[in-house]
């Protein structure tokens, strides 16, 4: 079989939504999930989504989202790319930043602005769509306030998933972006090296969308959607373990926090709407 790598390196799509239509006028305005999108099923209803609400859209002023999670009160775990303007590499200022927690038609269940946001330390942006970025796509953004509303409880972080464990997304994308979808029983192709390959069926917007795995009845964020790309002609997704460069990421805000009070926050990868040269793409305050 060829390397992975080899295979993947021309195929790599980042999949942060990126327009210049305003962020709230995007993506699917009648809240379903467009016909032919394999195994995603929409969260209409507040019983739909109850127990993934921590899952929200993150604004990037207005220029796209990504999707992110609570992993605490205060925090919230993303993809490192979505802290950069596509067409310019510069970063979005922390303050541009907002993140919608259980957001669905029209309406969050709390909102917060973003105070500080870091990367992944090893993470690098260079403009292009490489391979050896996905492992580091990492990012931790703090809130300017805690959330403690009951039903959005933050997650707990689990261990990495092996090959051909059973794994679930849930994401915001372009075509839905009104609402949440899960992917329930998606699978992981190969678990070694830094980046995980899955099967699940993602799209711009998933960037920072996290991956759970069911253990002992208990979803656990395991890993973070980096990237779309192509294996042997079948797509599938990228993704970033999280429980090792987390504990880099915690220490990376520490530090930052108080010596950059106020100051402008993380970069931003890229993708959206097709702007990808992916071979296969086509193209406030708190309740």
């Amino acid at each position: 079989m060829r390397p992975v790598s080899l295979v993947l390196a021309a195929a790599i799509a980042v999949l942060s939504a990126l327009s210049s239509a305003p962020a709230e006028d995007r993506g699917d305005a009648a809240g379903g999930v467009p016909g032919g999108i394999r195994g995603l099923v929409a969260m209409n209803t507040a019983d739909d989504a109850r127990g993934w609400a921590s899952v929200g859209k993150i604004l990037l002023g207005e220029r796209g989202f990504c999707t992110g999670a609570l992993i605490a009160p205060d925090l919230v775990l993303t993809a490192a790319h979505c802290l950069y303007d596509r067409d310019t590499g510069a970063r979005f200022p922390d303050r541009l930043i907002t993140f919608q927690a259980g957001w669905r038609n029209g309406r969050a269940e709390a909102y917060r602005k973003v105070r500080h946001a870091v990367a992944d330390p090893d993470y690098v942006y260079s403009g292009e769509d490489e391979l050896a970025r996905v492992g580091h796509d990492l990012a931790l953004l703090q809130l300017d306030q805690p959330i403690l509303l009951p039903q959005l409880a933050p997650f707990a972080i689990g261990s990495r998933p092996s090959r051909g464990s059973a794994v679930s997304v849930v994401s915001y994308a372009k075509d839905r972006a009104a609402m949440p979808s899960i992917e329930e029983g998606c699978g992981v192709i190969a678990s070694d090296g830094s980046a995980l390959i899955l099967t699940c069926d993602i799209d711009f917007g998933s960037s920072g969308a996290p991956v759970f795995a069911l253990r002992d009845g208990v979803a656990e964020l395991v890993s973070v959607i980096s990237a779309k790309a192509e294996l042997d002609g079948e797509k599938v997704a990228l993704a970033v373990p999280v429980d090792r460069p987390l504990a880099a990421l915690r220490i990376e805000l520490a530090g930052i926090a108080p010596a950059r009070a106020g100051a402008a926050g993380v970069r931003v990868l890229s993708g959206g709407d097709g702007a990808s040269g992916a071979k296969f793409v086509s193209p406030a305050a708190p309740p």
